[in-house]
């Protein structure tokens, strides 16, 4: 098995901001903006976009990394719009990129080895799996300038607890990783120069799991966070007849 800490280019991205890469298996996205904070753009979204609509219909990869160069993870995003057209356009580029991201069929790794602020720690805590450095910073502070955050608020509550989420949207005050983890905002906290061997040690065992159950488990997963209970005992028949069938499948 290839090593998941030496990923291959897939297209060169020349000021684009983000670095896209690939190696068997493992699908990177690498922020690449480092003088304005790592904030996405635009020009990010749509190329990331691009290659979470490209996985779901051609099921090539299995896991995607998201990491980040300089010193900071994500610092926010770029408000480019002008004019209602521009500033809905933007909204539902960012709507569209983050459902994709969270429905996606690739098991997500988040590698935030330094501050993570309003969309950064959005993005990160939109991933499976959320590991950070002990000594990151972690803020949703966009109401500190009079916006609400509604991206990221449409999928908070599935993590945190509303008398927890709230606060935290409303006063945009930083939180440490261990005040986000008791919460379950993120997955694991790492020393910053174990970081990356975590992070590698976690894509590798995602790796060893069989294809199709690690898809079908995710897939249930997301679909029983929002069915009904009576609608998630009649998918689970159906999962279990269709996992029984693919076992029955291999034997042969």
């Amino acid at each position: 098995m290839p090593s998941p800490s030496a990923p291959a280019p897939l297209a060169p991205s020349p000021g684009i901001g983000v670095v896209i890469q690939r190696i068997p298996d493992v699908l990177t996205f690498t922020l690449d903006n480092p003088n304005h904070g790592n904030q996405v753009t635009g020009a990010m979204l749509d190329a990331m976009l691009a290659e979470l609509r490209a996985e779901a219909s051609t099921r090539v990869a299995r896991v995607l990394r998201i990491r980040a160069r300089g010193k900071v993870f994500c610092t926010g995003r770029e408000r480019a719009g002008r004019d209602v057209d521009s500033i809905r356009k933007e909204a539902e580029r960012l709507v569209e990129f983050q459902r994709a991201l969270r429905t996606s069929p690739l098991i997500s790794v988040a590698e935030v080895q330094g501050d993570a602020l309003g969309f950064g720690f959005g993005l990160a805590i939109a991933c499976d799996f959320v590991l950070v450095a002990e000594n990151a910073s972690l803020a949703l502070p966009e109401m500190r300038s009079g916006l609400a955050p509604s991206d990221i608020v449409a999928c908070l509550g599935e993590y945190a607890l509303p008398r927890v989420a709230f606060p935290l949207v409303l006063f945009g005050d930083s939180i440490s990783p261990v005040r986000a983890l008791q919460v379950g905002l993120i997955s694991q906290i790492c020393a910053s120069e174990q970081l990356v061997g975590e992070a590698n040690a976690l894509v590798a065992r995602i790796l060893r799991l069989d294809r199709a159950a690690a898809r079908r488990c995710k897939e249930s997963f997301l679909a029983a966070q929002q069915n009904s209970f009576e609608q998630n005992c009649l998918r689970a028949v159906e999962a279990l007849t269709e996992d029984g069938q693919a076992r029955l499948d291999r034997k042969k």
